[in-house]
């Protein structure tokens, strides 16, 4: 509900019927709600007036003959100071309460003010009492907390009792006219200091409103500055004086194998320590070029480079990890371009007479009076072109990665029709797989291409798993920026040896005696095709592969439409 809406609400007249959400219509609500801090500047100035009201009283009561207050009518001053503190105490529970509008407390507070401090001057001999002295600060604060409204016509009123008590003194017989020229200077000042309160108002005013715009600016910067790091190819870490992560974007945590939301506040140096000697290194001397390192829990080959911020390099840096896989990575797609292109055409010619021999084998082995060496020739005929074949068909996939029909799915319903189709074709037992799913993102991925991933990352880590209920784990949790969401498939076998790790994705490279070393390279390629990534983690136990998918349809499209160019 708007503040106009509100003051409507209560009854409370805001004048003149503005247009709703006009920038009068706005200004007439905020002065009659302005923002608490406005209530907290009136209670300090109410404040100021208990504390003042209670010396008036208590020094005439304390030290009455000794002083010129309340020399010519002891009885109205008391009177005076007694409703001077009395009235402040009134306020203070006004605006506890905040029933009354702002802007009319204020005019209250300081009609108060000129009413008392006036009583107070005229039974203290007039201006020789330099009570009428008292309403400069309650004229500059008044002027300050309404931010120069109505300040003029305060000075007015002020002036007008001040001059009112003289002409009285003088009326009566009390005072000679000779007095008036201190009341006139005095009404001087009070305008004076209205109007310095009423400058220092605008100032104050245009300040808060530069200082909003600035902050919306540097926020805007910062989300802006969020966003292309989060988006960058490399990784970037923000590092303090004492060489401790301050920022790091998702990229970085790839590049370094970091389990999301964790290294915050850590040295670089127990993040990895090669970065940590490079750090130092680079203080000593910040003209170090330094060569190409790899990353042994992600087998990630990086290139660090160290920029400094502020007070040089002794002080904070941004350290960029320049992802060197990725670069080798598409050159090595440029050669495979080419590769593929011929090993499609050969595909086709060996397809032919493949499928020749294969259908050979197959009638020499419905020959009747074979022997058992015969039999077991055309077996390993048989078993080879079916290996050949298989291979046949890996190849040609390669160049059909491209054709990429994204979906927008929930992860949950095809993570666990996945399990039933694997474990019926592979004939496993179900409970071996567990699925996990902590997130209730959608997915952006192509079905068939995502289940062909799904289905090798599974026989593998079936193949080298210890066979037990819940031995396959696959886990969908949310990944390091709201666009990303992690599929997992992890085992509890022994591991993938550090030494291989360096050529898993690579084609044709493989440990299995039948494998072809093109079904992690294809599943790859297919998770490139779909705008995804695949890697695998080190996490010191079983194997742990994970796919970084979008849940954005057209960001995906667009890393399709990017691999396809």
């Amino acid at each position: 509900m708007s503040a106009t809406t509100a003051a409507k609400s209560t009854g409370v007249s805001t004048g003149a019927e503005q247009p709703p959400g006009s920038a009068e219509a706005d200004r007439q609500a905020t002065a009659a709600y302005p923002p608490p801090p406005f209530w907290r500047s009136l209670a300090y100035f109410n404040a100021y007036r208990l504390a003042l009201g209670v010396i008036l009283l208590g020094a005439v009561l304390l030290l009455g003959p000794e002083l010129i207050l309340a020399s010519t009518d002891r009885r109205l001053y008391l009177i005076a100071a007694i409703g001077y503190l009395a009235s402040a105490a009134v306020f203070v529970a006004m605006i506890w309460a905040r029933r009354v509008r702002f802007s009319v407390q204020l005019a209250l507070q300081v009609a108060a003010d000129v009413l008392f401090v006036t009583l107070m001057l005229h039974a203290s001999g007039g201006m020789r009492s330099a009570l009428g002295l008292l309403l400069l600060p309650t004229l500059a604060a008044a002027g300050l907390i309404a931010q120069g409204r109505m300040v003029l016509f305060f000075a007015s009123l002020a002036s007008m009792a001040v001059l009112a008590e003289a002409a009285y003194g003088v009326i009566s017989e009390q005072r000679s006219s000779a007095d008036f020229f201190p009341t006139g200077l005095l009404c001087v000042g009070y305008f004076a200091t209205a109007w310095l309160a009423h400058a220092l108002a605008r100032r104050v005013v245009e300040s808060e409103k530069l200082a909003h715009q600035h902050g919306m600016r540097l926020a805007s910067m910062a989300q802006i500055n969020q966003l292309v790091i989060q988006d960058m190819h490399d990784g970037v870490l923000v590092l303090d004086g004492d060489g401790r992560v301050l920022q790091r974007n998702s990229q970085a945590e790839r590049l370094l194998g970091l389990v999301p939301g964790t290294g915050q506040g850590l040295e670089v140096g127990q993040l990895l320590p090669v970065l940590g000697e490079r750090l130092r290194q680079w203080r000593e001397n910040p003209e170090t070029r330094f060569d190409l390192l790899r990353v042994s829990s992600t087998n990630r080959l990086i290139r660090p480079r160290f920029v400094p911020t502020g007070d040089g390099a002794k002080g904070g840096a941004v350290l960029f990890l320049e992802d060197m896989s990725r670069i080798q990575s598409q050159a090595q797609q440029l050669k495979l371009a080419a590769l593929g292109r011929l090993t499609a055409n050969i595909a086709h010619e060996i397809r032919n007479p493949l499928s020749a021999i294969s259908h050979a084998a197959e009638l020499l082995m419905e020959e009747r009076d074979i022997n058992p060496t015969q039999q077991r020739l055309l077996s390993i005929i048989r078993d080879n072109t079916q290996r050949l074949e298989r291979m046949v068909k890996e190849v040609l996939q390669l160049n059909r990665r491209d054709r990429v029909n994204a979906e927008v799915f929930r992860p949950e319903p095809f993570l666990r029709t996945f399990v039933e189709e694997f474990c019926h074709g592979q004939r496993v037992p179900q409970e071996a797989f567990l699925i996990e799913v902590e997130t209730d993102r959608t997915v952006c991925f192509d079905r068939g291409h995502l289940n062909q991933v799904l289905w090798n990352l599974c026989s593998n880590a079936w193949r080298h798993c210890r066979k037990v209920p819940g031995s396959v784990r696959l886990r969908a949790v949310d990944g390091v920026t709201p666009n990303q969401v992690c599929l997992d498939v992890i085992d509890d076998g022994p591991g993938i040896d550090p030494k291989l790790r360096a050529q898993l994705f690579e084609p044709f490279f493989t440990t299995a005696p039948t494998g072809t070393g093109l079904g992690l390279f294809i599943a790859r390629e297919i998770c490139d095709a779909n705008g995804a990534t695949l890697d695998c983690l080190d996490t010191g136990g079983g194997g742990y592969f994970r796919v970084v998918c979008r849940r954005d349809h057209v960001k995906a499209q667009r890393a399709s439409d990017a691999i396809r160019l």
